[in-house]
């Protein structure tokens, strides 16, 4: 990315026009999980075109021996729920994306807030209930222990293993 790409005022007051509450950026539906998979989207579009060799409906590509083959469906899950994402395929089978790799489920952030829910002394159950009652998102325990297991296995990298129950002090209400 350019450092002379800058955000209009114009292009924020076309974005903002619907605006009325908060959960209009914020919300299920909201405008910030709307441009977070639209950037995803055209990010993804630009891998391939770089991994083809051409734009799409550029006529150079036409003969190439690997073209444009349409989408296949992902979700992933982000620091702001489950987004659903049409990923780029080609003809070939040769792309292989790096924004949104084959096989990720997850993108940036979200592990980290896995591992801080952990951190504090949650239970694979509670980070389950606390992820879906903040972010509507699915999470099995098996994926909350994998990811605390590999953080556990790899040295921490600053993230220590909570205390045990028993040795938690007495709660106050």
């Amino acid at each position: 990315m350019t450092s002379d790409s800058t955000t209009t005022p114009e292009l924020l007051d076309q974005l903002l026009s619907n605006y009325s509450k908060p959960e209009d950026l914020t919300g299920e539906n909201g405008l910030f999980k709307q441009l977070k998979k639209a950037l995803i989207e055209r990010a993804l579009g630009a891998e391939l075109s770089e991994h083809l060799g051409y734009e799409k409906g550029d006529p150079a590509g036409r003969g190439s021996g690997n073209s444009r083959n349409g989408t296949s469906s992902k979700t992933i899950l982000t620091e702001d729920g489950e987004i659903e994402i049409a990923v780029p395929r080609d003809r070939g089978g040769s792309f292989e994306p790096q924004l949104v790799a084959k096989g990720q489920t997850r993108f940036d952030g979200f592990d980290d807030k896995i591992l801080s829910l952990y951190a504090r002394g949650m239970t694979v159950r509670e980070i389950q209930g606390h992820l879906a009652e903040l972010y509507g998102a699915e999470v099995s325990p098996d994926l909350i222990s994998r990811v605390t297991d590999a953080v556990l296995r790899g040295g921490g990298a600053g993230v220590a293993e909570p205390p045990s129950r028993d040795r938690l002090p007495g709660r106050v209400f």
